[in-house]
């Protein structure tokens, strides 16, 4: 899957706001019909400028739009932009099943079969032999934390 640059960090901004369940509920409020901040604020137990913050990121992320009423800020949600992420999430599923899928096949795949010494069977190479410390790095002899 590739991405560009520009639509990686749109993707980070999505998901960011969708991590909070205060702005989730935002989002799915906003998409059933418009609401004023005023009125988000009221639903929510925290302040009004906790709540404006929260309109703001989901804004930056393209999840709702803000459009000025008066002396109101009215919020709605932008279902395009929900369809957008579930694409991408979509994607991603494709590509672990596909990965998962491999797996599967090289788990059912018996292959040769062992030898009659170390260097075969699936045990064999640097990467699994008996001085293959997975938190070590060969180059330099380092431990590191993975």
């Amino acid at each position: 899957m590739v991405v560009r640059q520009e639509s990686a960090e749109r993707a980070d901004r999505m998901f960011h706001a969708l991590a909070d369940s205060t702005r989730r509920e935002i989002v799915a409020l906003t998409l059933a019909g418009e609401y004023s901040v005023s009125d988000l604020a009221r639903r929510f137990p925290m302040s009004f400028a906790a709540v404006q913050k929260h309109v703001a990121v989901l804004e930056q992320a393209g999840l709702v739009t803000k459009e000025r009423q008066g002396r109101e800020q009215r919020v709605r949600g932008n279902a395009d932009s929900l369809r957008e992420a579930h694409r991408l999430l979509d994607q991603l599923a494709d590509v672990w099943r596909g990965r998962i899928d491999r797996i599967g096949a090289i788990l059912a795949d018996p292959g040769p079969g062992p030898g009659p010494g170390p260097e075969s069977g699936p045990e064999s190479g640097p990467e699994c032999g008996p001085d293959f410390h997975p938190h070590s790095d060969p180059e330099n002899g380092k431990e590191h934390l993975s």
